[in-house]
């Protein structure tokens, strides 16, 4: 398939697939959740959480009482005790909440991206601003809550795609049917593809990604050819091809 011919099939998903009806627990995704708050912290628990089956993401997130947002910490690792997800134990979820809630006393979710990002309007300079601000309120080191947060690494392009987090920013700069708008300071241009399995074996089988490694630079790559489509909003085209794997259409 040509290039051409593939940007015509994702610009008809695209326009498919905006549509409110691509939320429900039919057709689970993290976004069903988080678009019911419309609150950039509780976007954040919904997208560290948005890996593994997404039945069971939203079976998880469907039981988490987000108020505790507000609550003490003891209220909260009592409140969480019998909580844990895949490689989350009780505690490291309530380390979350409790790291969020003191995050948001403090300054916005989008303000301390946004400090990061705005010198070279870099998306992955204000991702490793936030995730130092976040391990700094609330120090923590545990296997789980390292995968669930993140950490910087040394070397950019050969590190993970950061896709729950890259899935996040999208909610929060895109404003459509699906995401959020939440946010005015970070440009949707500068955004990078969520690459996961899905989308890394759909982006190559119709020839968008030639790399064969799944890594930050095959993130990269893969946004550099969406740029081509549409060179203001290339990330448009993520939710249409993370459908076309998942429902195995492609």
């Amino acid at each position: 398939m040509k290039l051409s011919e593939v940007k015509t099939l994702l610009d008809n998903e695209v326009k498919a697939r905006n549509h409110s009806a691509e939320l429900s627990l039919e057709k689970p995704d993290p976004l069903f959740i988080a678009s019911q708050y419309q609150d950039e912290s509780i976007a954040l628990i919904c997208a560290l959480f948005g890996y593994g089956n997404a039945g069971l993401i939203v079976q998880f997130l469907q039981s988490l009482d987000f108020s505790l947002l507000d609550a003490s910490d003891e209220q909260i690792r009592k409140a969480l005790s019998s909580h844990y997800y895949r490689f989350q134990n009780s505690e490291d979820v309530a380390a979350l909440f409790i790291a969020l809630k003191r995050l948001r006393a403090l300054e916005s979710i989008e303000d301390i991206f946004y400090s990061g990002y705005k010198k070279e309007e870099n998306i992955l300079d204000g991702l490793w601003h936030f995730i130092e601000r976040l391990q700094t309120v609330y120090p923590r080191q545990t296997r789980g809550y390292n995968f669930l947060v993140g950490s910087i690494p040394k070397k950019v392009l050969s590190a993970g795609t950061y896709k729950r987090y890259m899935m996040y920013l999208r909610w929060m700069v895109r404003k459509d049917a699906l995401d959020m708008g939440l946010w005015s300071k970070i440009d949707k241009k500068d955004l990078l593809m969520p690459l996961d399995t899905h989308t890394f074996q759909v982006s190559r089988r119709l020839g968008l990604l030639k790399r064969k490694t799944y890594d930050m630079k095959a993130s990269i790559a893969l946004t550099d050819t969406l740029r081509t489509f549409d060179p203001k909003d290339p990330i448009k085209y993520d939710f249409a091809l993370y459908r076309l794997g998942q429902e195995k259409l492609v």
